[in-house]
């Protein structure tokens, strides 16, 4: 049965609870110059020659660019997007040849498909309603294939979970697994931390303040060493994520420990598609490749049931709890838990970082250093001038989370500066009465954007959207 990684004591196990565990669009993966030891790690993980892994790090920033534009352009009736490693290139599920176009236009593959990618995760949600019971490792969405996959100890325990859940059976797919995932427990990512009187843990990813990690690895209010700090929150099961506050004269990084020397520098939180490469940095097993298999994944660890998950086959073992998953640069999740080794393989599962920044409100800390980029400063020469910092998937309104009155009509126009690496947009939203419409936006795939809008008079106000990625922005604005 799936289980959460225990920590570990020294070089010892110990049995205690603990797991491993893992935003929207612009220039995305940096792969002119990939890090040596991930070119090395995909070699040996993914048995690829040199020239093979290059490409595909190339390729792979390609597929996740146009993923990321696809969902912008295509309505929601899309049947979900994969990487495609024969072809290198990104699929997309359609529901309808009238999609076709859109898809082929944004630079993806069509596959027709049966069903859309949210009514498999409505049936999904379904599932992760119900009480697992003993035998049933976990389940998800498998996009290629458009049905769910539930991991079973036998093809009758799995169709009767299915039965229970009254998740139509022929949209199911039940894998006998003998799989065990359990959490792995144990300020540059990757690099060893601990935990009250020793046990080890794993750090994620520098934040503002501290660093993220794996909810096993400690309850809120316990205390750590190296960096010494304290849980500010965690959540766990159900979740398993936390975060942890640093005292002073520790040194926020935005780089992940590649185990040969040397960092890889994070610049940014951007999801990876389906397909894609991911690497992982743990205190026990060092750098380690796969590739994603599934997202919004579920699995049952004796602890309790844990949901959206990055589902890999990247290998990790106890102590690699809460440590750096990232694929090119992009930071992707912390280490959860999951069953096998690295002699043998296994599945690891990783908690979305992007859920952790908006869960605690925080931004990721990129390269360049322990202090957060400052905001961006090409908005400049109009009268009204904004800051702010948002993680993915934040939302905030100016001025000053209020609105603005308009006397006259005119022009109003606004100019959003966001972080490189991300994709942040603007709306302009007017009053009409009984609700705020928007009347004007900018959502380009880059993090910056430009509204301009002639308008009567009434009450206005400015929304900036983190849609992918997070930090810090600056916003200009002028009004007639």
């Amino acid at each position: 049965m799936p289980r959460p990684l225990p920590a570990l004591l020294g070089a010892a196990l110990i049995t205690a609870t603990a797991v491993i565990a893992l935003a929207p669009q612009a220039s995305s993966v940096q792969v002119k110059e990939p890090d040596g030891a991930m070119l090395t790690a995909l070699q040996r993980d993914l048995r690829l020659t040199p020239d093979q892994a290059q490409d595909r790090l190339i390729r792979e920033d390609e597929a996740a660019r146009v993923d990321r534009a696809l969902r912008k352009r295509v309505p929601a009736a899309l049947g979900g997007t994969w990487y495609d490693a024969r072809s290198g290139r990104l699929i997309a599920g359609i529901t309808a040849d009238g999609q076709r176009a859109r898809v082929v236009a944004a630079g993806a593959e069509p596959r027709r498909v049966a069903y859309t990618e949210a009514r498999l995760d409505a049936w999904k949600a379904r599932l992760d309603a119900r009480q697992a019971p003993a035998g049933i490792p976990g389940w998800y969405v498998d996009l290629p294939s458009n049905r769910l996959v539930v991991s079973a100890r036998s093809t009758a325990i799995g169709r009767a979970f299915v039965a229970s859940s009254g998740v139509p059976a022929n949209v199911v797919r039940v894998v006998v697994s003998n799989e065990s995932p359990r959490a792995m427990i144990d300020v540059v990512g990757g690099n060893a931390y601990y935990i009250g009187s020793g046990t080890r843990c794993s750090v994620g990813f520098s934040v503002n303040g501290g660093f993220v990690t794996a909810g096993h690895c400690g309850r809120q209010g316990a205390t750590t060493s190296q960096p010494s700090g304290q849980f500010r929150g965690s959540s766990f099961p159900g979740n398993d994520y936390a975060w942890v506050g640093v005292g002073a004269g520790n040194t926020m990084i935005g780089a992940v420990n590649n185990y040969a020397g040397g960092r890889v520098a994070v610049g940014g939180s951007q999801d990876a598609p389906v397909g894609s490469s991911i690497c992982r940095s743990g205190s026990t097993t060092g750098w380690r490749c796969g590739t994603i298999q599934a997202r919004n994944a579920t699995v049952t660890y004796p602890e309790g049931t844990i949901t959206g998950l990055i589902r890999t086959n990247a290998c990790a073992e106890p102590g690699d709890s809460g440590g750096s998953a990232i694929s090119g640069n992009q930071a992707q999740g912390v280490t959860s838990g999951g069953s096998g080794n690295c002699s043998s393989g296994g599945t690891t599962f990783f908690q979305p970082v992007n859920e952790i920044l908006q869960a605690y409100g925080l931004t990721l800390v990129t390269s360049g250093g322990g202090d957060l980029t400052p905001p961006p400063t090409t908005c400049t020469g109009l009268p009204n001038n904004y800051s702010g910092s948002l993680s993915g998937g934040g939302v905030a309104y100016q001025p000053n989370g209020s609105y603005y009155t308009s006397n006259a009509s005119g022009t109003h126009k606004g100019c959003l500066d966001g972080p490189a690496g991300t994709d942040f947009d603007l709306y302009l939203q007017k009053w009409n009465g009984s609700s705020w419409a928007s009347v004007a936006s900018g959502t380009t795939e880059a993090p910056d954007e430009t509204v301009t809008y002639n308008g009567t008079a009434g009450y206005y106000r400015w929304q900036v959207h983190a849609y992918s990625g997070s930090g810090s922005y600056r916003l200009g604005t002028s009004t007639p």
